[in-house]
């Protein structure tokens, strides 16, 4: 992307860099009131490893940092079946804010740098008491997006029904590994129709190079993987100061229908999320997904409150 300037308030968009760290954490903090260096310092080294993976710009005002943006490429997050982008984390110095549209003239080069590669949505979260945020992502052209953000402590499962149970212990669930990428694109195959090999090969990286803690995992049934959940603990998306689980993607082989392997996996994974000392687990769920909105219902989840918003950059 070329640098660009506006002349009447000497505003610099530039591309955002590992040698930015430092100024990246100040804003964020001075916004947050908590430091999320870990979260902030990943992204960075995780941006700079893959950039194809990320949009992240820099704002300069009179050759002063003055904010900036991340936002993730996906590919199959939550359900999704097209490429979107997720914008995380958009900071601007205090001192600035309100005055000069920094955080508008960065969403704008964003949206731009976005469709210059392919992609027509962007999405991002916020509490529905940040009236402020809110506010700009209103004016800026978000609308509600029509996914569902769902949350659930760690405390044990309810009692499963035999809809969700497994008749005996015939499920294996343990932590997932690089070795199981092909597994997962088969299954997601099967279920999908679809071949996601890229998504699954990046989601698969990302667990293992930035994710603060590994607790993706597998289910076998008769020593063959039979579904998988890939998930992470951390903290900093979407402005979350505390630490949480996040669970992006869940598949069970349509050839072991009610056999109890989503159940298995979930169950283990809040048994592992409780031992972390994580509170909650959150996920994102298109709202037509009815089979997977009761599952989930089932299985204690309840309405997160914050909002799923879109943009359309088509």
């Amino acid at each position: 992307m070329t640098d660009t300037a506006t002349t009447a308030d000497r505003l610099r968009i530039r591309q955002l860099d590992r040698n930015d760290l430092e100024a990246v954490v100040a804003i964020d903090q001075a916004l947050s009131g908590r430091s999320r260096r870990g979260f902030l310092t990943r992204r960075l080294d995780h941006a700079a490893r893959e950039p194809a993976a990320f949009a992240a710009l820099a704002a300069e005002h009179d050759g002063r940092f003055a904010g900036f943006v991340f936002a993730r490429i996906e590919e199959g997050e939550f359900g999704a079946t097209a490429p979107q982008a997720s914008l995380d984390a958009i900071g601007v110095d205090l001192a600035l804010a309100g005055r000069l549209g920094v955080g508008r003239e960065l969403l704008d080069h964003l949206a731009t740098t976005l469709r210059g590669r392919g992609i027509a949505e962007l999405a991002t979260q916020v509490d529905w008491t940040d009236n402020r945020l809110i506010g700009f992502f209103s004016s800026t052209g978000f609308v509600l997006a029509p996914r569902i953000v769902l949350e659930r402590g760690t405390e044990e499962l309810p009692a499963a029904t035999e809809e969700d149970e497994p008749a005996d212990d015939k499920v294996r669930v343990r932590s997932m590994t690089r070795d199981d990428l092909s597994a997962m694109i088969a299954i997601d195959r099967r279920t999908t129709g679809q071949d996601r090999s890229g998504y699954y090969a990046r989601k698969l990286e990302e667990i293992f190079s930035e994710s603060a803690i590994r607790v993706s995992l597998v289910a076998e049934i008769d020593n063959h993987p039979a579904g998988f959940i890939m998930a992470r603990v951390d903290f900093g998306e979407f402005g979350h100061t505390d630490p949480e689980a996040v669970m992006d993607t869940i598949g069970v082989d349509p050839r072991h229908p009610r056999e109890g392997v989503a159940t298995a996996l979930l169950r283990q994974l809040i048994g592992n999320l409780g031992a972390l000392r994580a509170e909650t687990l959150r996920t994102e769920v298109g709202w037509n997904r009815f089979g997977l909105l009761s599952f989930l219902d089932r299985m204690g989840f309840h309405q997160h409150r914050r909002l799923a918003l879109r943009l359309d950059l088509s």
